[in-house]
């Protein structure tokens, strides 16, 4: 009878252990249910990028060899509890954290406490070293509450698993849900998987993947997540949340969405208190009026500006700004520039350079000091404009007025100039100098009180000279042809000279030559008008008028006297041979400097 109890027992036993495998337990096995039902989350992607975004190569900036991060659990685990490697890995990195913080690690173990379950049972079958919890689950851990439908709890390492409606608080103002959750009470690490949000007053974080590390009160998600403030909407692969100190860190496929513009970057910190985001990898700015591109600096989403180190470049229509610092006011429309500015209008074809520049993109106004240069290249043959300051107003679509102030020098291939200041009309397309400018063409050298030069399409039309007016070309080292009067006209022909107009008291110097190119002699003569004519840059015809008063002096007879007018002054040294002469700092000698007490008498 013994023996017949014993194997009708077994029998049962089988026959129930048959029936339990077969029907399935009473209990879910949650490491099955999550192998079965989590899904790896594919990498988000931002949408709509720019066509030039600097961030379609990955590669360029994916993160360096060395670069510090959290713990990372392989997706085909994530439902698993951490491996014992990972857990000692996310302890290294919370007292790093923490010590970063400036807080001391409290490595004093405390205890996780059950507070309530309907249902508490063993099954060594399905998880001999735990607890099985069901029903209304709360545990407590220091000042947090976990609560879940139902657990794992793992008394001897301090730790449990919870299984849907998961709802994790700290304090009054943090939540955290999920569908699953794996806790350390060692480590003090929460691990949530599916439909995970953190909500800390205004702020709240959404993944389906994230590490809370509750002693240096960190969360981070590593694969897509997305952070919503009352402002600003932020996603990235990688990121991270202080509740305590409000601040986030993304990295790779980061985007930022405001009202006004969207952020694309590479590594990006942001406050939620503040609302600034902090630049920290390469980065792009789209707004309705332009681009940004960035790869440090700061964005105050809030006031809509920021200020954009290492060469940032904001694009706006035709016109490009680039920097080594810009602070730029959305708002405003305006960019202020430190260090190495170019302001580039392709529609207007200038290029405007300096070490500090001022920009308003409404009114479509530049400055630019400190080494300012003009790059005008609207007439076909450059200008080279130099001074201490500079100034684009523009009047309309196609007009704008260039002034430029104190050290004024330009070079182009058929012009050239110096002096105190100058402005260029567009509109009229009229290039004014004044205070006693300098003006250069080929052989010829012309000066006076005021200058105006009068362009046709792409050429000189003809130059103005008012008052003073002096006009000399050199015949060789010791010689000089020249004309002098109230006002004088020099027409071109192409990039040359070809006539010269003297009205008021017209005197003139000229060197008659020979067929073989000898010089007869020094032809002076006075009169109210005169007018020559060029060829080949050699005098072909010359008219005087009223009553014309001349002597020719033979060149054996002249003296050092005889050889210029009143007022002569041979500036050669002043003159720009190039582009970069532009920024040579040369002044007229003090004894060549003109001395007009009264300039209504001559």
């Amino acid at each position: 009878m013994k023996g017949g109890f014993k194997s009708t027992l077994v029998v049962i036993l089988c026959v129930l252990a048959a029936w339990v495998f077969a029907e399935g337990s009473m209990y879910v096995n949650p490491h099955q249910y999550l192998k079965q039902n989590v899904q790896v989350k594919a990498k988000p992607q931002p949408q709509n990028l720019p066509q030039n975004n600097l961030l379609q190569n990955p590669k360029k900036y994916a993160p360096k060899e060395g670069t510090k991060k959290h713990p990372v659990i392989d997706d085909t685990q994530a439902s698993l509890k951490p491996t014992e490697e990972a857990q000692e890995a996310a302890k290294k990195q919370s007292d790093k954290a923490a010590a970063k913080q400036g807080k001391g690690h409290n490595k004093k173990l405390t205890k996780v406490y059950l507070e309530h379950a309907d249902l508490l049972s063993y099954d060594k079958l399905l998880n001999p070293d735990a607890q099985i919890l069901t029903g209304n689950v709360c545990f407590r851990h220091d000042n947090a509450y976990m609560h879940c439908d139902s657990a794992f709890f793992y008394e001897a390492s301090n730790s449990f698993e919870a299984f849907n409606n998961v709802k994790m608080t700290q304090g009054d103002t943090l939540f955290v849900y999920g569908n699953y959750l794996f806790y350390d009470g060692n480590s003090r690490i929460a691990y949530l998987r599916e439909n995970v949000r953190m909500v800390d007053r205004d702020v709240t974080l959404f993944t389906d993947s994230l590490n809370y590390e509750r002693l240096p009160n960190i969360g981070y998600y590593f694969d897509g997540g997305l952070i919503v403030d009352t402002l600003n909407q932020l996603s990235s692969y990688y990121g991270q949340y202080s509740p305590e100190t409000k601040l986030c860190e993304f990295n790779d496929s980061v985007r930022l969405d405001n009202p006004d513009f969207t952020l694309y970057s590479d590594t990006l910190h942001y406050n939620t208190i503040t609302k600034i985001a902090t630049i920290l990898g390469p980065s792009v700015i789209a707004t309705d009026s332009g681009t940004v591109y960035s790869s440090r600096g700061w964005y105050d989403t809030q006031k809509n500006t920021s200020a954009l180190l290492d060469r940032s470049i904001v694009f706006s229509g035709s016109r490009t700004l680039t920097g080594d610092t810009i602070y730029y006011n959305k708002g405003e429309g305006t960019g202020e520039v430190h260090g190495n500015m170019i302001l580039e209008d392709t529609v207007k074809k200038a290029k405007l350079e300096g070490q500090y520049g001022f920009y308003n993109e409404k009114t479509d106004y530049a400055m630019a000091t400190d080494s300012a240069l003009l790059r005008e290249y609207s007439q076909g043959d450059t200008l080279y404009l130099h001074a201490d300051t500079l100034r684009l107003i523009t009047i309309d679509s196609t007009k704008r007025d260039i002034y430029a102030y104190r050290g004024v020098r330009f070079y182009r291939s058929d012009l050239q100039g110096d002096r105190d200041s100058m402005m260029f009309q567009t509109q009229d397309s009229v290039l004014r100098m004044f205070d006693d400018p300098d003006l250069w063409n080929d052989q010829y050298q012309l000066y006076g009180d005021t200058i105006e030069v009068y362009f046709r399409d792409t050429t000189v039309d003809h130059v103005h000279v008012k008052r003073y007016a002096f006009a000399i070309a050199q015949v060789d080292t010791a010689s000089y042809n020249q004309l002098k009067g109230d006002d004088l006209k020099a027409y071109f022909d192409g990039k040359t000279v070809n006539q010269i107009e003297v009205s008021g008291s017209a005197e003139s110097i000229f060197y008659p030559a020979e067929k073989d190119g000898s010089m007869v002699g020094l032809n002076k003569t006075q009169s109210g008008f005169l007018t020559i004519w060029l060829k080949d840059n050699k005098l072909d015809k010359l008219k005087i008028w009223p009553n014309p008063v001349g002597s020719l002096t033979p060149i054996p007879d002249l003296t050092l006297a005889d050889k210029t007018l009143k007022d002569f002054y041979w500036y050669d040294y002043l003159r720009p041979l190039s582009s970069a002469d532009v920024f040579k700092a040369v002044k007229k000698k003090a004894a060549e400097k003109p001395k007009r007490s009264n300039k209504f008498v001559h």
